[in-house]
This record gives structure tokens, sequence and C-alpha cells, in this order.
């Protein structure tokens, strides 16, 4: 039968993929133009690259406390969603708290302002994501069906609010705040009343190894931290998405818009480019699977950063709004291959049953880590030098991480500690 139709018809699958949905577009409504709202004078704060840098700093810092609380109570948790109904409360609060609290706090005390809105987006968004994909990753394996498919639903709902974002972002930018409460509020609801069920487990060995005595106690928590193979991937992430992550999120929005004659021009146009940029990396969501099972995962994983690199590359070089807006859609390639492949490096080298703790502080700790170290200086270092050059500095330092990737990222044979990979060929064999 079709794996599609299949998925379908799985009840674990439908719940996963539309909480991915709704929290994705809770979240992309106001966060597509976030970087934006910081910068621009008049509708927004006209903040400078260094408080700019300053907010993401904070709010990584943050965010990286919290993902080790988020990953070891979602351990225990197993695949109860009580984390999930927090996030999705918060998510629904956006609203009242940027137009009554967040707003008025960055203009009249911006260092208190800084700090309370890290606290509150990083538990509703900024830690609440890595939790939900490590939540619906951990159902994949319990109730069987692929990650990917269902995390492309995030990618959707973020693609559809990004559509609108643009265009109400020009009226007034804390309707982008309002319009994410509601959906916000849907995502609580369909929580509470749309129950997890008992579904028939689809891996009875994934079953073991996330209840009873598979349960991860604090202790295996932290001794993930002193697995050198897991340092090397921290490294790995905190110098390639770290790097990318400012570039993408707090330089290229505002980069991007003063292309154009006019600011608002440049606001709607970006907000259709994202949204057609992830209707694509939703797309690949679904088909980065099937290419992994060609190449392998850490050919995928690499690949991904040859891409990234080559999109921050691109924009250091040209200046064209048609040509930039091509490069752009390379992020929709990127993402998918860089963050699914993560996640199955870990459960294919790792102990499965820390999945949430190894996604937590291998992938999203460590990029945060890296946003805490890097938010501020790059920030500064715009306002000197600019925005192509300062990309000129990231590409540079994305290439070496990633040589440095292909001498430390072990192959897929080698130390299999969690689920093996089989490759389309090995598929094709065992047939």
């Amino acid at each position: 039968m079709n794996p599609t139709l299949t998925s379908l018809k799985n009840p674990a699958y439908l719940q996963g993929s539309l909480s991915m949905l709704l929290f994705f577009a809770s979240w992309g409504i106001w966060w597509s133009f976030f970087q934006i709202w910081l910068t621009s004078e008049g509708s927004g704060l006209g903040l400078s690259g260094a408080q700019v840098g300053t907010v993401f700093s904070i709010n990584s810092l943050v965010t990286l406390v919290l993902m080790f609380i988020y990953g070891a109570t979602q351990d225990k948790l197993g695949i109860r969603r009580h984390l999930a109904f927090v996030i999705a409360t918060v998510t629904a609060l956006m609203g009242p708290f940027a137009v009554w609290v967040y707003r008025p706090l960055l203009e009249s005390n911006f260092m208190l302002g800084a700090i309370l809105g890290a606290v509150f987006l990083s538990v509703g968004f900024l830690a609440g994501v890595g939790l939900l994909e490590a939540l619906t990753e951990r159902y994949s394996r319990r109730f069987g069906f692929e990650y990917g498919q269902a995390r492309m639903w995030g990618s959707f709902g973020y693609a559809i609010v990004a559509l609108a974002a643009g265009f109400l972002f020009t009226i007034n930018p804390m309707l982008n705040f309002w319009v994410g409460s509601v959906i916000g509020l849907v995502h609580v609801l369909v929580l509470a009343l749309w129950p997890t069920g008992r579904q028939p487990d689809a891996n009875p060995a994934g079953q073991v190894r996330l209840s009873g005595a598979g349960t991860p106690g604090l202790r295996d928590m932290v001794g993930l931290l002193r697995l050198p193979s897991l340092w090397l991937v921290i490294v790995f992430v905190t110098f390639s998405w770290s790097f990318y992550t400012v570039f993408d999120q707090q330089m290229f929005p505002d980069f991007y818009t003063s292309l154009f004659e006019s600011q608002e021009t440049g606001q709607r146009v970006y907000g259709i480019l994202n949204s057609v940029q992830v209707f694509v990396e939703a797309a690949m969501m679904g088909v980065i699977p099937l290419l992994m099972r060609r190449v392998g995962v850490r050919s995928a994983l690499l690949l991904g950063v040859v891409i990234m690199f080559l999109r921050i590359l691109g924009c250091a070089l040209v200046d064209d709004p048609v040509l930039v807006s091509a490069i752009k859609m390379l992020h929709a390639i990127e993402t998918p291959l860089f963050v699914l492949p993560i996640f199955r490096y870990f459960t294919l080298h790792f102990n499965p049953a820390l999945s949430a703790s190894l996604y937590m502080v291998g992938f999203q700790v460590s990029a945060q880590i890296g946003n805490v170290l890097l938010s501020t200086p790059l920030g500064m270092l715009h306002d000197r030098i600019g925005y192509q050059p300062t990309f000129l500095v990231i590409s540079a330092v994305v290439l070496a991480t990633g040589v440095y990737a292909y001498f430390t990222l072990k192959k897929d044979d080698e130390q299999v500690d969690g689920d093996p990979f089989m490759r389309h060929r090995d598929l094709q064999g065992a047939g």
C-alpha cells in the first residue's frame, strides 16, 4: 500500500501532523518578520544591529537552559503531551504579551524587555519547537510512520501564514502577533479535545526502549556530556547551523527588504517569497528521507552543509533582488537536508531512548550556544562593515566546518549504538 495513504490512516500521524501545522503557523505568522519588526523605523522598534544581536543572544541563552529541562522532562514523560500543552498555551498568549508587555518594555527598558521576552519566547517557541519535534519523532518510531512526513506539515503551516504575514505587517505589525494567538488557541483546543488514544505499537522494540526499565534517568542524561562523539557533533552544529541561523534570522530579512525601492514593497515581496520557499521546504521534507535512503545519513548531512555555504556566499556576492530571491530558495533544500539527517544521526549512533535529550543537547542546545556567542559580535560586525562583507565571513566559517565534518562525522555503519539505518540498496538486497 502507498506509504502516504497508510500514514493517513494512522491516528498518531494525524495528531502529530496537525500539532506541527498549528504550532509552526502560530509561530511563523510573526517570527518570519520578527527581525524586520525589531529593526524597521516607524511601525517597528528601530533597533541597531548590536541591539538586535543582544535580543537574539538573550533569547538563545534562556532557550539553552530550557532545552535541558525540556529534553530531560520529555524523556521521563515518554509520549505524554503535558509539555506540548504548556507550549500551546503560551503560543495562545503571544498577542497580549507582545502588545502590552514586550513592545512597551523594549522601548522603555530595553534589557528588562529583552530578558522577559526571552523567557516567554523560549518557553513557547524557541525551546518549544525542539520539544515538539522530538516528541513527534518519538511518535513516529513508536507508532510506525515517517517523521519527515509529519514534520513537513509544520513547514506547510509556516508557509500558509507567511503568505499573509507580509500584508498584515504593512497594515499593522501587531496583527501578526494577534493572529498567532488565535492559531495557538486552536492548537490548545486540539490537544485538549483529541486524546492520544491507545494505538497499537508499530515498533515493539522501540516500546521497550521508551518505557519501564528503559526510561532514562538523570545520570543517563548527564552522561551524554561525557561522550566524545557527541561533542564532535556539538562543535559541528555550533559552527555551521548557528552561523547560518544568525545569517538567516538576524540579518537576511532586513538585507533583502533593503534591496527594493521602498520598505513596504520589500516587506510584501519578502512575505510572498518566504511563503513559496517554505511550501517547497515542506515538499522537500517528504523527499529528503527518500534521498537519505539512496545516499545515506552522513552524505545527506554533508550535502546540507554545502548548500548552506552556497546560499550564504551567494547573498554576499550579489545584490539583485531577483538573484537573491533565487538564492533564498536554497533554504527550502538546506533546512530538511540538515534537520532530518541530524535527527537520524542521533538515533543511529546513540541510544534512541534518549532521543529527546540527544536532539535537545546535540542539536538545539549546541545551536543556541552558538547563537549566544555569535549574535551580538556578528551584529556589531554588521554595524561596522555592512551585511555582505559579514556574509563572506560567515560563509568562510561554514565552509571550514564542512571540511571538519567530513573528517569527524561517523559513517552510517560505524558505532551503530541505536537503530540501524538501511539504505535503499540494503533493502533491495534483504528483499
